[in-house]
């Protein structure tokens, strides 16, 4: 750490979004407060309300790396690590993250920074000059990153080998909390019924916001390969929705592609899905698959890391290679065509699915935070 100053019983939290503050840590930023810390959340993006924080940053982070509202922002954090002393700062996802460093060095009096990686936007499979880009940024953030957090085995691995922090530890996830699913899973014939899905469908079940990552565009391929029974939900909004509408039409699948737009509960989905899907290009930890298997899903997912780090092939679900529309299409049919093997998929991802409780993961979660202060730090942990 950069100073000697004592640390304060301030914390800040950054993200790019809002929505993934409200989404994800909403239960270590009241933890904090319980402590008796100041909690402060930067964040851009559509604004939302922080419960838990004593304050809120509102920040001009923009998805293109080299925007200068992200710079802006960058200088704004500075100021306010420079005025409030923060005792520890928890950043999160790859703009905020980078930019909450960048704005932390050369500082005299540095916070200790933890940095919790929700899936690096690179792997082994991503082209060499963006491999490097991303990959270069991370080395040049990780002087200022005392802890990195990591969810999935690839990226453990990565932030070892590359030295992408002074420590790193792999925890599994910032876990679900399965009992929202569970209080809105009534209502499933009521969905269907309002979405004019028939009785006998076979409903597979994607929920994530529409981008090139996420890449829905493989699933509607796979289902023009697939019985006039099967029914694609694609549940979220975002810039790539469009595209796959027209995809739809220009396929003649538009009638089997519901579109239900941001959904509050997805419990009653789950509870009206046969199985579950993704097309990802990669991911962290994703809620969406852990959601399923602990509602007994069977899922069907790219090989990607992050997906591997929660399916075992043929024992909690199915993996395809990524892009492989026609893959995809196989998997989805043999679970369509063995209601046994469904079955069995389902009951091994709901067993496998409770080491990712909120219960059991939030310690592990508040220890790598914790682990951070010094063993005689005033600070209450």
């Amino acid at each position: 750490m950069g100073g000697k100053r004592a640390l304060e019983r301030k914390v800040l939290f950054t993200a790019s979004t809002y929505s993934h503050i409200v989404n994800f840590h909403l239960p270590y930023l009241r933890w904090f407060q319980e402590q008796g810390w100041r909690v402060h959340v930067g964040c851009g993006g559509e604004r939302r309300e922080i419960p838990w924080a004593d304050e809120v940053i509102d920040l001009p982070l923009e998805k293109s790396m080299a925007s200068i509202g992200n710079w802006s922002a960058a200088r704004a954090l500075r100021e306010r690590m420079r005025s409030e002393g923060y005792g520890l700062i928890c950043t999160h996802t790859a703009l905020a993250s980078f930019f909450t460093r960048y704005a932390a060095r050369g500082l005299r009096e540095r916070p200790l920074v933890a940095n919790m990686v929700h899936g690096y936007l690179f792997d082994d499979g991503t082209p060499w000059v963006k491999r490097r880009i991303l990959l270069g940024a991370e080395q040049l953030a990780a002087k200022e990153t005392d802890l990195v957090v990591t969810m999935n085995a690839w990226d453990y691995g990565a932030a070892e080998r590359y030295k992408l922090g002074r420590r790193v530890v792999h925890i599994p996830g910032v876990g679900v909390d399965y009992s929202r699913l569970e209080e809105s899973a009534c209502g499933a014939e009521a969905v269907r019924r309002a979405h004019g899905i028939r009785e006998d469908a076979f409903v597979i079940l994607y929920g994530a916001e529409f981008s090139k990552r996420k890449n829905q565009s493989v699933l509607i391929r796979a289902l023009a390969e697939l019985p006039e029974e099967a029914v694609l939900v694609l549940a979220g909004e975002g810039a790539e929705q469009s595209a796959c509408r027209r995809l739809a039409q220009e396929l003649g699948v538009e009638g089997r592609v519901v579109f239900p737009g941001q959904v509050k509960g997805m419990g009653a989905w789950y509870a009206a899905a046969d199985a579950a899907a993704s097309a990802s290009r990669s991911e962290g930890l994703p809620f969406n698959v852990m959601e399923a298997q602990h509602m007994g899903l069977a899922a069907v997912a790219s090989d990607v890391k992050g997906h591997r780090d929660l399916i075992e092939d043929g024992e909690t679900g199915l993996l395809y290679p990524y892009g492989d529309a026609g893959a995809c299409a196989a998997c989805l049919r043999a679970l369509m065509d063995d209601p046994a093997l469904r079955a069995r998929l389902g009951r091994n991802a709901r067993a496998a699915s409770l080491q990712f409780d909120l219960h059991s993961v939030f310690p592990q979660v508040v220890a790598a935070y914790t682990s951070l202060l010094p063993t005689q730090s005033p600070i209450p942990v």
